[in-house]
């Protein structure tokens, strides 16, 4: 890798979750107990993206305007709580099968209007792996990104607005990850047949929903501010950040992100669980509990921007188990 940008905040240190998870892991050993599969959330796959469904049949002949209101106050929090049950998929913790967990991610696609399930399940899972690793990790802004957006208020509002084009873009610097696979051709499929269907049957209205549903839900939102909530900066040198407000009832607890990525075996249902074996590995750690609030720091505080994030050219990916023999980190 050449020169990392120097905007950031580099690191020599390792990924800051491996040895806290070793740690932990030895110290409580019932936490193996909380890892496995919940093949329940299925059922809420099938009910978050019926409801969808469901209103985007209902939005037939309506105005664009109020499209667009139903989509800010309903449809961003099922897409949302979509994209958390794709990631529920990507760490293969709903079936056993890991094609099966493909399908599911595929099915939470489809009132996203966008096909992104399989292409985040091959950058996400890298992400744990290399976290901070500029040519590997996808949730890092690109340089160029960072320097076009600034740190003003309208810079940062349209880059959220944006924030599915921005991410669309940044595969073209993670050149050591394959973009395209059969799988995300499937994916492809699927999604533009789906789309096609509704435009066919229910018209453009309705496409125009599911379109803003998605926009919104990981934009221009409170909702949004999940993105900033995980890794930004606002209390460095920590890295990762987990969130304890009342959104976790409809985000499938995915605030608990320094839970998550100490320990992406331990399906969403049950990472309040581990925090609770092991508070003093978290109350200690900065935390969030309003995604709104944070929502707004970002977009107003001139000290936070795109290049609030930590770098290291420590490649990490090494494998890190448990004593009962279960893989919780492995290279991708």
């Amino acid at each position: 890798m050449g020169q990392l940008p120097p905007n950031y905040q580099h690191s020599d240190a390792v990924e800051p979750h491996i040895l806290r998870t070793r740690e932990m892991i030895k110290k409580y050993p019932e936490i193996s107990q909380l890892m496995g599969k919940n093949p329940y959330t299925f059922g809420f796959i099938l009910m978050v993206v019926g409801a969808q469904i469901l209103v985007t049949w209902l939005m037939q002949g309506q105005a664009w305007w109020l499209a667009l209101i139903i989509a800010y106050i309903f449809g961003a929090f099922a897409n949302h709580a979509l994209f958390v049950l794709i990631h529920e998929c990507t760490h293969n913790l709903v079936f056993k099968k890991r094609s099966a967990n493909m399908w599911a991610g595929i099915l939470c696609d489809l009132p996203n209007a966008f096909p992104s399930s399989i292409s985040f399940r091959r950058y996400h899972l890298k992400h744990h792996a290399f976290q901070g690793h500029y040519d590997l990790d996808a949730d890092i802004a690109s340089d160029w990104e960072a320097r076009l957006i600034g740190n003003s208020a309208f810079g940062k509002a349209m880059w959220l607005l944006f924030f599915p084009v921005f991410q669309a873009l940044r595969p073209a610097r993670l050149k050591e990850i394959k973009l395209f696979s059969k799988w995300t051709w499937i994916n492809i499929f699927v999604v533009l047949v789906f789309d096609i269907a509704v435009v066919y049957f229910w018209g453009w209205i309705p496409l125009l929903y599911l379109t803003m549903s998605f926009a919104f839900s990981i934009g221009l939102h409170p909702l949004g501010a999940r993105w900033i909530q995980e890794h930004y900066l606002v209390a460095p040198p920590q890295e990762t950040y987990s969130y304890y407000g009342p959104l976790n009832l409809v985000a499938f607890n995915v605030g608990y992100h320094n839970e998550h990525h100490d320990f992406s075996s331990i399906p969403w249902n049950n990472l309040p669980k581990l925090r609770k074996i092991a508070p003093e590995y978290y109350d200690n750690l900065v935390y969030h509990t309003s995604w709104t609030k944070l929502f707004l720091k970002f977009i107003f505080d001139k000290k936070l921007s795109l290049y609030s994030r930590t770098l290291r050219t420590d490649r990490g990916g090494m494998n890190v188990t448990t004593e009962t023999g279960k893989k919780m980190y492995a290279k991708t």
